[in-house]
């Protein structure tokens, strides 16, 4: 008896760690990496590890209606996915942001060239996503990702708030994104 009840708990314990479904947002846009971003479309042009003061400076403790909870650094980029891999990843840095009913986070993932960076986005377009770190209803929620170089950001907002918030919400967290500017204009 021991034994079945033993190989029942692994079977549920393996369904909702290989099986449950990955949290999706409702609304999803996502990004393929364009020519805008050439002298940033490998990591051999753009060598220089990103730093989370540099992606989440102090101006951005505050965005809008929001405020960042938590940020945090990742070298094993496997830890912030779902579903999906990410190719020759170096580097991932998340921060975390609540505010009244809405909660995001915004993700940046450090690939080594920009077809690596769109077969993320492909993976993230399909069934894989990033892992929540912070609680919210994905029903409703909406997400922006980008490939954008060699480089993958994801932002993504949720809660019970009315269409315009989560938007304004979005647009916020997504303007994190701007960091990959200054690294073309330091390339170039």
């Amino acid at each position: 008896m021991a034994a079945l009840v033993l190989v029942v708990g692994l079977g549920v314990a393996g369904w909702l760690w290989f099986g449950a479904e990955t949290p999706r947002p409702s609304a999803l846009r996502a990004e393929s990496t364009s020519a805008f971003y050439a002298a940033i479309d490998s990591r051999q042009s753009d060598a220089a590890p990103l730093t989370p003061d540099e992606v989440f400076p102090a101006s951005s403790e505050t965005l809008g209606t929001l405020k960042r909870v938590a940020a945090d650094a990742f070298t094993d980029c496997s830890e912030l996915l779902v579903g999906a891999s990410a190719e020759g990843c170096t580097q991932a840095l998340r921060a975390t942001y609540k505010g009244g009913s809405l909660a995001g986070q915004f993700v940046i993932f450090n690939l080594a060239d920009g077809k690596a960076a769109d077969a993320l986005v492909a993976a993230l377009r399909q069934d894989a996503f990033v892992r929540q770190d912070i609680p919210f209803d994905v029903k409703g929620s909406s997400a922006q990702v980008r490939a954008m170089g060699h480089y993958v950001t994801v932002s993504w907002v949720g809660g019970k708030a009315s269409a315009q918030d989560l938007v304004t919400a979005l647009i916020a967290l997504d303007g994190l994104g701007r960091v990959v500017q200054d690294r073309i204009v330091a390339a170039t």
